[in-house]
């Protein structure tokens, strides 16, 4: 039997023990510390971090901060500099990551496979042609050549000025 370590995901494994935050979304938002909690900008209504769990290198979302579970719930302005900062964040993470091509995505609903339903957050992923090798398909597992402090510094050193639009 093949054995693959990863102690990095004792974390994650484990974090049912800790008592969390009503939201994390709103806790990470509301702090101040952009490096330790994976905040690779803030607009006015919503800022983007890292995914701690994530599929791919550079995975982030964009979370308003707006507490809202729905689209449709969002404030229009809230909406509009989301998705402005979902156009950002196509171009950063092609440029940092030279991917060929990306995933957004919002998961609305625990039904839909939002792990956090309960404030929404979309997803941005870059993609690289045959990035779903064997590991992932057969092994169930995933390896990330960078790590999330790498991820970080690399696209928190990109162009988040919404006047470069």
């Amino acid at each position: 039997m093949d054995h693959l370590w990863s102690p990095w995901r004792y974390r994650y494994v484990t974090d049912g023990a800790r008592e969390k935050p009503d939201c994390i979304f709103c806790a990470k938002g509301a702090s101040i510390d952009d490096e330790q909690n994976l905040i690779v900008f803030r607009g006015a209504h919503c800022y983007g971090l890292l995914n701690l769990y994530p599929y791919t290198n550079g995975h982030m979302m964009i979370a308003p901060h707006q507490h809202a579970a729905t689209i449709e719930s969002l404030d229009e302005a809230v909406w509009i500099e989301t998705m402005r900062y979902a156009r950002l964040a196509e171009r950063n993470i092609r440029v940092a990551y030279k991917c060929d091509g990306l995933n957004l995505g919002f998961n609305i609903g625990g039904a839909a496979g939002a792990g956090i339903a309960q404030h929404l957050h979309l997803h941005v992923l870059p993609r690289w042609e045959g990035d779903a090798n064997f590991m992932s398909v057969i092994g169930e597992t995933r390896v990330h050549p960078e790590s999330l402090a790498d991820s970080w510094r690399k696209l928190a050193a990109c162009d988040w000025r919404l006047s470069g639009l």
